[in-house]
């Protein structure tokens, strides 16, 4: 019956796609797909499962269960996972052999062995007991110090405890990552991991690369109650990751539920607008409901979470009932999880995500009736099956395709003005943009090989096709000085529309070498190729970690590897973008001369690529304190830049950026407390006229000569300090403590033109404190195991002057004067649990 089911699901799968979705030059390989699937399930070593409770025991024995523990499998393969919202927890398709499971929770511990036998599930319950230090290379909580041997690869993994429980604003999975040493949210709002631009990272949901092909950047919504655990992998040597220069971000999503049905419901009550002592409406309508439960018992298990929001955001600098931003949105996201045979698993996803943004880019200086709408259409579906080949190894098969629909709107059709102290008139910038990205992987894993030492082999094929439709239109941009008079404008050619295609192809292989207990060597090599640039990438990587002592409480990671970039769609049609032409304009509005502009692309299109290296000592000091120093390095070269130069506006290669960080981490735990506590110096500097903040979702209307200077994230001095607190009564406290450099902006005149070195001024430094307070209760009238967890949030508990924008033309009477900062806030917090 499972193979009928199985084959069924896969035909149908298939079927869609062929008929909506796949180009006909794919087919082949969906025909060598099914093949591979079918053969796969002749192997003739049939896997076995683990599962168990993970919970701690009072002194007379009682025990108390502990859910969003992280659970991680070591022996012939190795695996990861969460316990659910009860504190079980389940390996399916574990071949035989003997393991080790050790699951941790703040300030807990525990592990286990159990021997696997084909075909039956072995039980193994997990005890934790009072610990301080885990030797694992995820961290459970905050950025704590893996001091085992294992992989190179260095990542902070943010784990379901943690999204559930720290305090996050506006409730999205990304708002998390500052979390992580290193990662900020930069003045656009935007998160950069690692010194690296928004559009110059990795940004992946259960392995599926998510951005937007067009412009690069992130374009998926998830409700983050489906969300498992948020991994920044920092320096990600492994030849599987690609397609990126600088950090990746992994999203996990939870498992279904193969035994019971579980509901959650939270965000009930509506907030209303507070605006200067007066209440105006609503501010925020955020509900959202997840269930996941069996179709199946333990063997078909659907998550379905449903997510709307309505939130207005103010910028306080403006009048009550003209400063807010307004977001509607509805996330929707369907998980299918079945096991087919004994050695067969899938996951079926579907994500759907539209949002309207209004008053996109509104701040101090750009009233509402001048910024513009971002309307955004997405959804993305995906298959992902595991299958044991030989007793131990692991083919991962995975099809996903997205769709994702941008339009960017005016609100007013009156002439776009600068002025100097504001914005005057409609946003001059209309957009409609159509992509969309069809993606198949193959990836195997063997178990562990035998010859000098222990080998795991690596290899796998990442092919995509991606195609942009786009239509780009700019209305007329008058300057106007201190006089009150125009004195230029910037004229533009008709609108233009275009379309753009392109085939990705990789493959890599890579070998996970422990020659000794005490040494893990990891190497890798990747092959890069696609139809834009026509060009062939080998990307070589390495990373060692190394027991310096025998106890294993000091450890030293190093590494080193070439990474290459994707190109945007963006690019290749940026000749086909409407032309410009620069009007200078006398005290009559007569003209007095003029510049036109056409869009070239110099030097032809090249991958952007990006080297980089690490080395980072890891210490137990004592059962209580593990500390970490690290430093890492990356140069990006040939990014895209956009210059005026002659009679052209210029696209190339000539971009270049680096950024270094030095970090010293420091975790303690004691009891069922975590403190989590980094200082981070960091440089990250660069060329400034990024192509994407040039022509992205609010391009700029005065494009200036690209010049070198401090990135606008920059911030080279970063404390974070944050933990997990078990208060008595099961009160949970997280507070989160974030100071760091203000960031760079640079000195214009009446011209919109620089005026000195670029990005050399700074905003004020930032400083914010945030705490969340929950509690769980029982709800009276409802059986045992069915509760609630109520609680608050604070935002900027001490209302510290945080200002996100400034008056930076030296002829406005308030040159140098500061706006705009998010003010003390508070969230209620109401989950229902059944």
């Amino acid at each position: 019956m499972s193979s009928l089911i199985g084959i069924l699901v896969r035909q149908v799968f298939l079927s869609a796609v062929k008929t909506a979705m796949y180009p006909r030059r794919l087919l082949p390989l969906v025909l060598a797909y099914t093949l591979a699937c079918c053969f796969a399930q002749d192997g003739k070593v049939v896997p076995g499962s683990i599962a168990g409770d993970v919970f701690t025991a009072s002194a007379d024995g009682q025990r108390a269960m502990v859910p969003g523990s992280h659970v991680s499998l070591r022996g012939p393969v190795a695996r990861e996972i969460e316990s659910d919202a009860i504190g079980r927890y389940r390996f399916e398709l574990v071949p035989p052999g003997r393991y080790e499971a050790e699951a941790i929770a703040p300030g807990l511990s525990g592990t286990v062995t159990v021997d696997v036998v084909a075909g039956e599930t072995a039980a193994a319950e997990i005890q934790l007991e009072l610990t301080a230090v885990t030797d694992s290379v995820t961290v459970t909580s905050g950025d704590s110090a893996p001091l085992a041997p294992a992989a190179s690869v260095q990542g902070t993994t943010i784990t379901q405890s943690t999204v559930e429980s720290a305090p996050n604003q506006n409730e999205r999975v990304e708002s998390l990552l500052p979390l992580v040493p290193g990662v900020v949210r930069g003045p656009d709002g935007l998160i950069n991991m690692k010194g690296a631009r928004s559009t110059q990272g990795g940004w992946l949901v259960n392995s599926a690369n998510v951005t937007d092909p067009a412009t690069g950047a992130q374009a998926m919504n998830l409700p983050i109650d489906v969300v498992s655990s948020v991994q920044v992998i920092s320096n990600p040597y492994d030849p599987e990751y690609g397609k990126f220069t600088g950090a990746v971000s992994s999203v996990e999503t939870r498992t279904g539920n193969l035994e019971k049905y579980h509901l959650s419901v939270q965000n009930l009550f509506p907030r209303a607008r507070d605006r200067d002592g007066d209440i105006i409406g609503l501010e925020s309508v955020t509900p959202r409901s997840t269930i996941t439960g069996p179709l199946v018992k333990n063997r078909v298990a659907i998550t379905q979470s449903l997510e709307y929001r309505f939130v207005r955001t103010p910028v306080q600098s403006l009048p009550a009932r003209q400063r807010d931003t307004k977001l509607e949105s509805i996330n929707s996201f369907t998980q299918v999880d079945a096991t087919l045979t004994e050695t067969h698993n899938a996951t079926f996803s579907l994500s759907v995500f539209p949002q309207k943004f209004a008053y996109l880019g509104l701040n101090t200086f750009t009233p509402q009736s001048s910024t513009s709408d971002l309307h955004q259409h997405g959804y993305q579906g995906a298959m992902q099956d595991h299958y044991v080949l030989g007793g131990t190894g692991l083919l991962t098969s995975q099809v996903n395709y997205e769709k994702y629909d941008a339009d960017i709107l005016p609100n007013s059709t009156a002439p776009y003005r600068l002025l100097i102290d504001t914005t005057e008139g409609g946003f001059f910038d209309r957009q409609k943009r159509s992509s969309n990205r069809l993606e198949w992987q193959e990836i195997y894993q063997s178990g562990r090989k035998t010859f000098l030492g222990t080998h795991v082999l690596k290899a796998g094929i990442d092919y995509s096709h991606s195609s942009y439709d786009g239509r780009q239109a700019f209305s007329p941009v008058d300057i106007v000085g201190t006089a009150g008079t125009s004195i230029e404008r910037v004229d533009f050619g008709p609108a233009s529309s275009f379309s753009i295609d392109q085939n990705e192809f990789a493959w890599f292989v890579g070998d996970q070498w422990q020659p000794t207990t005490r040494l893990t060597v990891d190497l890798g090599l990747r092959f890069d190729r696609d139809s834009i640039t026509d060009s062939t990438h080998p990307a070589p990587r390495a990373g060692v970690t190394l027991a310096l002592t025998r106890d294993l409480r000091t450890m030293i990671h190093a590494g080193a590897g070439l990474f290459y970039d994707r190109v945007p769609l963006n690019i290749p049609a940026f000749p086909q973008f409407p032309g410009r032409t620069v009007l200078t304009l006398g005290p009559q509005g007569e003209v007095l001369g003029s510049t036109a502009y056409t869009n070239d692309i110099f030097g032809g299109i090249r991958n952007p690529r990006s080297d980089a290296w690490n080395v980072e000592l890891d210490r137990r000091v004592s059962t209580n304190l593990a500390v970490r120093a690290g430093y890492q390095q990356r140069n990006t070269s040939d990014s895209f830049v956009v210059t005026p130069s002659g009679p052209s506006l210029i696209v190339s290669n000539s971009g270049r950026d680096s950024y270094r960080e030095l970090q010293v981490t420091g975790v303690y735990r004691v009891r069922r407390h975590t403190v989590n506590a980094s200082y981070v110096r960091s440089r990250a500097f660069g060329d400034l006229n990024d192509f994407n903040q040039v022509f992205g979702n609010v391009p700029l209307a005065i494009v200036q000569p690209n010049a070198r200077g401090r990135l606008s994230f920059d911030a080279p001095n970063r404390y974070l300090v944050w933990g997990e607190i078990a208060a008595p009564w099961k009160i949970s406290l997280v507070p989160v403590v974030d100071l760091h450099t203000g960031f760079p902006y640079s000195t214009e005149d009446q011209l919109r033109e620089y005026v000195g070195p670029r990005n050399v001024e700074r905003f004020p430094g930032f400083a914010s404190f945030d705490l969340q307070v929950t509690k769980e209760i029982r709800l009276p009238g409802f059986p045992k195991g069915r509760r609630a967890k109520v609680g608050f949030g604070v935002f900027n508990l001490m209302n510290h002057f945080n200002p996100r924008d400034v008056q930076n033309d030296r002829d406005s009477n308030s040159f140098g004067t500061f706006y705009n900062s998010a003010s003390r806030g508070f969230r209620g917090k109401f989950v229902l649990n059944f």
